[in-house]
């Protein structure tokens, strides 16, 4: 092995957190909650096991019943929710880790067999595919276009999310405007075909995403909020129109709140939307690669390249995934674990999910995963 001293493992900083080293957790749906949404023990365990991060950004948890997309989702708008994640954070602590938490509407990608609820959107414009549901994959439903009150209630409802997360010990909160999901489906002209101020030019088609970023800025202080964004991603059926318009306006619409950082989905520093949301935004930005393969020289070259093109922090999702010692092992040039992807989505248990093994213990046994499976249908939508 071949020790590893890139700007990796330096110390960094957000503003209000210092930070051990810029490997950032990105947020991976995991299906491991209760029916409604409870976090449970096992989360404590698989969160405290990936503390050596810089950060955890904790998977997406919903602000309210109508924005649940899959089975087993986290959510964070009861009490018994809060409570339950408290014990999550208080693990990752005592195990040295800092944790924000993402806060995500489905919007359409969502399903009455899930949430006893009809999906809401910006325009009743239906997911071109099936969704997975308790009763298996099912047709999606044509949602329900959200109206006026419906948006001041939704902007209201990620504010006392964000206000539920810091009363669970969450140092902060990413709104989640990426992967096709309820903001992500406001920037996108397929997806929003409204004609108020919600809808039409780009200025109208960002307001959604801004109106509740500095809503949850104003309810627990900017320093505590990232936004994740996910320039030209198509996942969900999305077609965003003039990508290279919309996040260069985003990000100058919100540069002077003093966020905590901006989160770029599938980041690649060799594209135009890149550079001009680099130079548009004036604070931390968090990139996360779009990783060929996942071994430990390809989580390098990707993370070096985005670094010495700006980005600040990187996030990654399936090697935290499969190597609870991810920071170790990119130190010291080991080798990764191969993810379980039989076991990613809609499974539960421990399997694939706290069982990888670091370093010190035994080798992971051989994956018995098969590239039909369920999770294969599924993973790319949340990672």
């Amino acid at each position: 092995m071949t020790q590893h001293t890139t700007a990796l493992f330096e110390p960094a900083r957000l503003p209000g957190l210092d930070l051990p080293n810029r490997l950032v957790m990105a947020p991976l749906t995991r299906n491991r909650a209760e029916a409604d949404g409870t976090p449970t023990p096992l989360m404590a365990t698989y969160y405290a096991q990936r503390a050596s991060a810089g950060l955890i950004i904790a998977e997406a948890s919903t602000p309210n019943p109508v924005g649940q997309t899959y089975p087993n989702i986290t959510a964070v708008h009861s009490p018994a929710h809060v409570a339950s994640w408290r014990r999550v954070t208080d693990a990752v602590r005592d195990a040295g880790g800092l944790m924000f938490l993402q806060l995500q509407h489905g919007g359409r990608v969502g399903h009455p067999a899930t949430s006893g609820l009809t999906p809401v959107a910006p325009s009743p414009v239906a997911l071109p595919e099936t969704i997975f549901t308790p009763e298996g994959h099912r047709p999606a439903v044509v949602p329900r276009e959200m109206t006026a009150e419906d948006i001041r209630t939704t902007v209201a409802d990620f504010a006392k999310a964000a206000r539920n997360a810091i009363d669970a010990g969450f140092e902060g909160v990413e709104v989640h405007s990426a992967n096709g999901h309820l903001l992500h489906q406001f920037l996108a002209a397929n997806t929003n075909l409204r004609t108020d101020g919600y809808g039409g030019p780009v200025a109208a088609r960002i307001r959604f995403t801004a109106e509740v970023t500095e809503a949850v800025a104003a309810e627990i202080g900017a320093e505590r909020v990232g936004l994740r964004v996910s320039p030209g991603n198509t996942v969900n059926g999305i077609a965003e129109g003039e990508t290279e318009e919309l996040y260069p306006a985003l990000a100058e619409r919100l540069g002077g709140l003093g966020l905590a950082y901006l989160h770029l989905g599938y980041a690649d520093p060799e594209t135009p939307v890149f550079r001009r949301v680099r130079a548009a935004w004036p604070g931390v930005i968090v990139a996360n690669p779009v990783l060929k393969e996942v071994t430990t020289e390809a989580v390098h070259r990707a993370s070096e390249a985005l670094l010495a093109a700006g980005a600040d922090l990187i996030a990654l999702g399936r090697p935290f995934l499969a190597n609870p010692d991810l920071v170790t092992r990119l130190r010291l040039g080991a080798p990764l674990n191969e993810m379980r992807d039989r076991y990613f989505m809609y499974v539960g248990g421990a399997a694939g999910y706290t069982d990888y093994p670091a370093l010190d213990t035994q080798p992971s046994r051989p994956s018995t995963a098969s590239s039909d499976s369920i999770v294969a249908l599924d993973a790319g939508r949340v990672a």
